[in-house]
């Protein structure tokens, strides 16, 4: 009778957990306010941009720990899934989640990075990951990759390009060195998120490759100090 009813209580987990394919809305939702709130929180600190990341990574390490723990702890798994199964993803059930992920790659954005190119990585990751995904999911018909579309694609470079022009105004005057820029950024941005369709986390390859692409981009065509 307890296996029964064990085997039932997972099973409801299944009817909550989301698939990679699915829109999944709260999730994005999630994704978008918590980084916001992240990066509002940065910006308009006095702190460094070192105890930040310090921060950020240890938000990382504890979440690396916490899925280590409920992956050889059912008991203490099924309160997490019970707690977050909403924002969780059917194959984070028994795997690791995106929030260790997630924190790992702005921490070491912020680590590696100039502040304006960290800022702006981490945007990326932000807005641009859950926007292409949404327009993946409802629109993407033209397959580039296992789990990656040309709409999704499209989506992530205008976001990334959008982001870069918009915030790239506060420090460099509008012109062609600017678009051209911003141009690029787009690329680079929605490559960093395609990337993840060979099994890396997207919520490391973004902030950490496009932190990459954005910083050598700066070298040849200067836009932030």
């Amino acid at each position: 009778m307890a296996a029964a009813q064990g085997q039932k209580y997972d099973s409801s987990f299944e009817t909550v957990l989301h698939k990679r394919s699915d829109l999944h809305i709260l999730r994005k939702i999630w994704h978008i306010s918590t980084g916001s709130l992240g990066l509002f929180l940065f910006i308009n600190s006095d702190q460094s941009q070192t105890f930040w990341a310090m921060v950020i990574l240890s938000i990382a390490i504890a979440g690396f720990a916490a899925d280590f723990i409920r992956n050889r702890i059912p008991a203490f798994n099924s309160i997490v899934i019970k707690m977050m199964g909403p924002l969780m993803r059917r194959s984070e059930k028994d795997g690791v989640s995106g929030l260790p992920f997630y924190a790992l790659g702005i921490s070491l954005s912020l680590f590696f990075y100039s502040r304006d190119i960290a800022i702006v990585s981490s945007m990326f990751l932000v807005f641009s990951d859950p926007l292409s995904s949404f327009f993946g999911v409802l629109y993407g018909k033209d397959k580039i990759m296992p789990n990656k579309s040309l709409q999704g694609a499209v989506a992530g470079f205008f976001t990334c390009y959008l982001i870069t022009l918009f915030y790239a105004m506060n420090s460099s005057t509008l012109g062609t060195h600017l678009l051209v820029f911003s141009i690029i950024a787009g690329v680079i941005g929605s490559a960093s998120e395609l990337i993840s369709a060979f099994n890396i986390d997207d919520n490391l390859t973004i902030p950490v490759l496009s932190g990459l692409g954005l910083t050598l981009l700066n070298y040849f065509v200067p836009v932030f100090a």
